[in-house]
């Protein structure tokens, strides 16, 4: 998509990084969830991928562009139960970056998404394969390694759809298409981002 055709009152937030370990995520996860029964390399090499975007996006929080640091955008639990009340009134207050109940599912995701792949590597390393072969880990029980991989996978597709829900709602309430956000990089400036009058001050 050309950014040239952006409003002229359109903001840049999404850093090419940040957008482009976002839609990796996405398809990596996908891979690796249609994969699950009947094509185990691929299944792996998708996890493998998984866990370096994990460990990328972990460093990118903390050394990366202002909107994609944690401490920017990670709020406290009240923040975010303030923003869900907000949003069930449909008043809601206006980010620039991730508002507080999209920073604690960000915090959710990769939490589990975390777990997943531990859980996968310590699977593997019960056959001893995988990064963790030959470590203590072989030792655990494959069938209950197995059912704690299974639990995060569907445990984190869980969350994708919520996510998903919570991005078309907000979309609504917001007037703002954040998936197209996502891609291009830029929101449609506003007077009233909460986030950008708080850090200015």
């Amino acid at each position: 998509m050309n950014i040239n055709n952006l409003p002229p009152d359109s903001i840049k937030v999404w850093d090419p990084l940040i957008r482009i370990f976002h839609w990796s995520l996405v398809l990596a996860f996908m891979v690796a969830y249609i994969t699950e029964d009947d094509w185990i390399t691929l299944h792996v090499a998708a996890g493998d991928l998984i866990a370096l975007l994990l460990i990328f996006r972990i460093i990118w929080g903390v050394i990366g562009t202002r909107y994609a640091r944690f401490t920017q955008f990670v709020k406290s639990p009240s923040a975010v139960i303030e923003h869900l009340k907000g949003m069930a009134q449909f008043k809601v207050s206006h980010y620039l970056g991730h508002n507080p109940a999209a920073a604690a599912m960000v915090v959710a995701l990769l939490i589990s998404l975390m777990m997943l792949c531990f859980s996968g590597y310590v699977l593997i390393a019960t056959e001893n394969q995988g990064v963790l072969a030959g470590t203590f880990f072989a030792g655990f029980n494959s069938h209950w390694m197995e059912e704690v991989h299974e639990f995060f996978a569907n445990f984190t597709l869980l969350l994708v759809f919520a996510h998903i829900a919570g991005v078309v709602v907000s979309s609504f309430m917001e007037h703002e298409n954040l998936p197209r956000a996502m891609l291009v990089g830029f929101k449609k400036y506003r007077t009233d981002f909460k986030d950008v009058n708080e850090e200015s001050k």
